[in-house]
C-alpha cells in the first residue's frame, strides 16, 4: 500500500471518526475480526480493535450514540460532550494507521486526524443545531439515519478500496464545509428574524 493510499485511509477514518467514533472504533474491529480487513504488519496498531473488550465497549457506545442522535436537542447535549472525545478518538485511530517506525509522519497523521475529526464534528454538530430548530421531530431522525448509513457505507469504501481513501476523504471534507456554511447562513437567517421580530 502506498503513501498516498495510507493518507487517504487515515484522513477517511478520521473525517469519518467525527461524525461517528464508536461506529468507526466497531466497524473495523468486526471487520478486522471477521478477516474481512486483512491489515498489513504495519497496520498492526489497530489489532486492538479486534480485541472482544474493545469491540464490546464500542458496540454499547456507538448504541448509544445511535439512540441519543435520534432525539432532539439530546442529540446536541451528545455533540458537546463529544467536542473532546471525538477529535481525540480521530487523531488516535490516525495515528495508529501510518507507519510507527516514521515518528514525525506519526505526529503529522496525529496533528491532521485531530483536526479532521474536529472539522466533521463541528460540520455535524451545526448541522444538527439547524435541524433542531425545524419544529417538526422527523427530520432529525433522518438526518441522523442518513449519516449512520453514510458513515457505515464510507468506512467500508475506504477500508475495500484504499486508492480512492483520498478521494472519499476529499468528499467528507467538502460536505463538512458545505455543513458548516449552510449551518451559518441559516442560524444568521434564524437571528435576524428574531431581531425583526423584537423590533
Amino acid at each position: 500500500m502506498g503513501v498516498m493510499e495510507i493518507i487517504g485511509i487515515a484522513g477517511s477514518v478520521s473525517l469519518l471518526a467525527g461524525w461517528r467514533l464508536y461506529l468507526c472504533l466497531f466497524a473495523t474491529g468486526l471487520a478486522m475480526r471477521l478477516g474481512a480487513l486483512p491489515l498489513p504488519e504495519y497496520l498492526a496498531a489497530l489489532d486492538v480493535l479486534a480485541n472482544p473488550w474493545v469491540m464490546g465497549v464500542a458496540a454499547l457506545a456507538a448504541l448509544a450514540e445511535f439512540l441519543a442522535d435520534k432525539v432532539m436537542w439530546l442529540d446536541s447535549v451528545w455533540d458537546a460532550v463529544h467536542t473532546f472525545v471525538r477529535p481525540v478518538g480521530g487523531a488516535l485511530l490516525a495515528l495508529a494507521i501510518v507507519d510507527p517506525s516514521d515518528p514525525a509522519a506519526q505526529v503529522i497523521a496525529f496533528l491532521l486526524g485531530g483536526g479532521a475529526a474536529f472539522a466533521a464534528h463541528a460540520g455535524k454538530a451545526s448541522a444538527r443545531g439547524v435541524v433542531n430548530a425545524s419544529p417538526e421531530p422527523v427530520s432529525n431522525v433522518a438526518v441522523s439515519s442518513a449519516e449512520d448509513i453514510a458513515t457505515a457505507g464510507l468506512l467500508w469504501a475506504a477500508y475495500e478500496y484504499p486508492y480512492v481513501a483520498g478521494g472519499i476523504a476529499l468528499v467528507l471534507l467538502a460536505i463538512t464545509v458545505w455543513l458548516l456554511l449552510t449551518a451559518r447562513r441559516v442560524l444568521r437567517r434564524i437571528f435576524r428574524r428574531e431581531r425583526e421580530r423584537q423590533s
